[in-house]
Order: structure tokens, then C-alpha cells, then sequence
């Protein structure tokens, strides 16, 4: 059982800090994000003090949940933001972070993202490859601007996480190789509107060990050094997130405070200021997905299936990363079953567990799916025609509704016939 301190059991039913989850399925709906605003704040308290004897700059990396209020409340924390698209970008914007507040990141950046970026005034584009590096410059060059970068390097360190999240390997998309550097640093002398202020990487998300970032902030701080005395003027380096977080109670997440005794007194010497991207490590267990079971059924050869109202179109973890969610009855039951727990959309693989030991709660009762903030609703979809839940936000006993469910009208509305 995975339990946070703000998601208990209070007597017998599971509640979000001092709410209990059945009322909140009886005002919204189901299914529905909840997410508890302290658990936020506490996750971003813990990381702040982890790293406080370093100069940095913590930017949420908001493509793990950009809802509104989330981004809101990481910037009232003193957070900038990470974005990856223009979208992200606008998304950052209308909750109140300053673009002097925003990295804008991207494998690959439109030209009118790019233009969108330079003229709302963010603090630096992060580019991945010598064309990028020309296109930000013709933009910049065109809107009469400098564009201040940084460059994204592949440290070709391979962490041991799932091959999917990963993006330190050099086989990956991502990122400049260290072999193309003496070329990137010769064109950047070339180009008339580009200001190099910062050196980035990202090795992947969910990194147990720190040890991998060990070994590719070393390399990073030996390109920091080679570009000094090139004679670049380098403000920030930028080593990215992918702290991990506890999915799953028998795995449980390595300390942050484990990361920090290992990174500072390698990063505090080079008396440069440091740009982390937490995403995941903020908001991954703030929030759970609430859930109603539509059926329960047994096949012939005795197998037992939960069927919910919810599935992949709103948690598409399991399904694509094999990704393990603690399921919990929301009403406490003595009795315990083994059943598969799925969702309703026409996929073999609409799944949120296989072979699962949980209470033998009947037809019509909550689960709830835990672990649910990071890499859900951001990553939701209307397929079969689905409707995207609504959100609420959780803080003592308030709660507000932060995103509207959909409706059938809004899947069409930007069609035509």
C-alpha cells in the first residue's frame, strides 16, 4: 500500500488531506484528478533544502502537468518553468510566470516558436543541433533581437531506467554529441544574433542511482571549462531533472538529499549558477486518479477483471511504459481478490494492473489509482470519443475545481463538414 501523508485512510475510507474521496466522486464525477496543493508545496520545500547550500534555479518542468493552478503555484514558490513547446510556453505565461522566469526546450522547435519564445522574452532557448542554432539566429536576426542560448549536450551516459524515458544515451534523439562541439563552438562565433549563456543536459527521468549524474555533470563541467577558455561568458548550467520518484512500495526512490551530497561539492567549486528542472519529483505523488468500478466480471478460467470507468485515454503509463500504479480500494475491504484492473477502451493494452492483489470492493465503489500527477492528464486523449476529466485541488479542507470535465460538444468544435 502506498500512502502519503496527505493521501490516508481516515477510519475506513481513503481522503486527500482532510477530504474524504467518496464526497468529492459524489460533487465531480468520475473519473477525476485530485491533487493535494500541500503535498506540492512539501515535495518543492524538500528539494529546496536538499540543494540550498547551491547557487540555482529551480525551473518545474512543466510538461509533467501543466495544469494551470499547479504551474500557479510553483511560481508563487519562487519556481520558473521549462517549457517544450509553444503551447507550454503560452500555458506558463497565463498562469503568471515571467518569461525572464522561462526556459524554452525542445528537440524540435517550429520557426514560429522559436519567434514566439524571442519576443515574449524568454530567458534562454536550449538548442539541440547546428541547424537549430542557425534557425534561432536568422529569427533572432529578423526581429532586430539577440537570442540568448544554451546548448543542449548528449553526455552519452545510459542510466538504468526504462528505454523510453531515457535521453543521456547517444543513440537518442536528443541533445548535441560531444564529438560535434569544436563545430558548434566555431559556428556560434559566426553567428551575428545568438549569445551563448549556458551549457545543458538531461539524462533521463526516474534516474535511481546518482551516480549517472555524477558522471555526466563531469563531463559537462569539463565542456564548461573548454568554453571559458574559449572565451564564452557561460551564466548557467543547466543539469536537468529526472529525480525519481516511489511508484511502487517495494522500489521505493532514492533520497534526494542522496543526489545533493553527491552534486554540490562537484558543481559549488565551478562558482556557477545551476538550473535544475524537477517535474515528475514535484508532482507525481500529489496526485491520485479517481476511479469507479462500471463492472466486475470472471472469465472461464476463473480470472477476475475490474472494469473502470477510467483507463489509458486518462493514464496511459502502464500501457506504454509498463509503469506500476498502487491501486487502492477507496473504502477499506478485510477481504482481498487477484484481478486484472482495466479501463473500458477497445485496446488489449488499456490496463492499469495485471494479476493484482486488492479489495474485493463490489460494482458501483472508487479505487483509486495513486501516483497519478505526473504524466497523466497531460498526456490524456479523446480517443474512442472520451471526455478528458475534470481536476480538483485539494488544500486542508477546500477544494476547487481547477479543469472543467468535457464535454461532447467541445470534442467538435474545432471540426467541419
Amino acid at each position: 500500500m502506498l500512502e502519503s501523508n496527505l493521501f490516508q485512510y481516515t477510519g475506513s475510507t481513503l481522503s486527500c488531506d482532510e477530504v474524504n474521496l467518496n464526497e468529492l466522486a459524489v460533487t465531480f464525477g468520475t473519473p477525476l484528478f485530485v491533487t493535494s496543493s500541500k503535498s506540492l508545496i512539501q515535495s518543492h520545500r524538500n528539494f529546496e533544502q536538499a540543494f540550498e547550500t547551491l547557487p540555482h534555479f529551480t525551473c518545474y518542468s512543466v510538461k509533467a502537468n501543466y495544469n494551470l493552478s499547479v504551474i500557479k503555484t510553483f511560481a508563487e514558490l519562487g519556481c520558473g518553468c521549462d517549457v517544450n513547446s509553444g503551447g507550454e510556453l503560452y500555458r506558463a505565461m497565463q498562469a503568471g510566470v515571467v518569461p525572464e522566469r522561462i526556459i524554452f526546450a525542445g528537440v524540435g522547435k517550429k520557426p514560429e516558436e522559436i519567434a514566439y519564445a524571442l519576443s515574449s522574452g524568454v530567458l534562454m532557448l536550449k538548442a539541440e543541433s547546428l541547424s537549430e542554432l542557425k534557425s534561432i539566429s536568422r529569427i533572432a536576426g529578423e526581429l532586430s533581437l539577440t537570442a540568448s542560448v544554451a546548448i543542449r549536450i548528449n553526455p552519452d551516459v545510459t542510466a538504468e531506467t526504462h528505454p523510453y524515458i531515457t535521453t543521456g544515451d547517444s543513440k537518442e534523439k536528443f541533445g548535441i554529441d560531444e564529438a560535434e562541439l569544436p563545430e558548434v563552438f566555431a559556428l556560434l562565433r559566426q553567428l551575428p544574433h545568438i549569445r551563448l549563456i549556458g551549457l545543458d543536459m538531461h539524462i533521463g527521468s526516474q534516474i535511481f542511482d546518482p551516480e549517472y549524474y555524477v558522471a555526466a555533470t563531469t563531463k559537462l563541467l569539463t565542456i564548461l571549462n573548454s568554453a571559458q577558455a574559449m572565451g564564452f561568458s557561460i551564466e548557467f548550467l543547466d543539469i536537468g531533472g529526472g529525480f525519481p520518484v516511489t511508484y511502487d512500495p517495494l522500489k521505493p526512490a532514492t533520497p534526494i538529499q542522496r543526489f545533493a551530497e553527491k552534486l554540490i561539492p562537484l558543481l559549488l567549486p565551478a562558482g556557477i549558477k545551476v538550473i535544475f528542472e524537477p517535474g515528475r519529483y514535484f508532482v507525481a505523488n500529489a496526485s491520485v486518479l479517481l476511479t469507479r468500478i462500471l463492472y466486475k466480471k470472471r472469465n472461464h478460467t476463473g480470472k477476475e477483471f475490474f472494469v473502470l470507468d477510467a483507463g489509458m485515454t486518462e493514464l496511459i503509463r502502464p500501457a506504454l511504459y509498463q509503469s506500476h500504479h498502487e491501486i487502492q480500494t477507496v473504502t477499506l475491504h478485510d477481504k482481498t481478490i487477484i484481478a486484472d484492473v482495466v479501463g473500458p477502451v477497445c485496446e488489449s493494452s488499456d490496463f492499469f494492473a495485471r494479476h493484482r492483489l486488492i479489495g474485493d470492493a463490489a460494482e458501483g465503489e472508487l479505487l483509486a489509482v495513486m501516483s497519478s500527477g505526473a504524466y497523466a492528464a497531460v498526456m490524456s486523449s479523446n480517443y474512442n470519443g472520451r471526455l478528458r476529466p475534470a481536476e480538483v485541488l485539494v488544500d486542508g479542507s477546500e477544494v476547487k475545481l481547477v479543469r472543467q470535465r468535457e464535454t461532447y460538444e467541445q470534442l467538435v468544435q474545432n471540426e467541419q463538414m
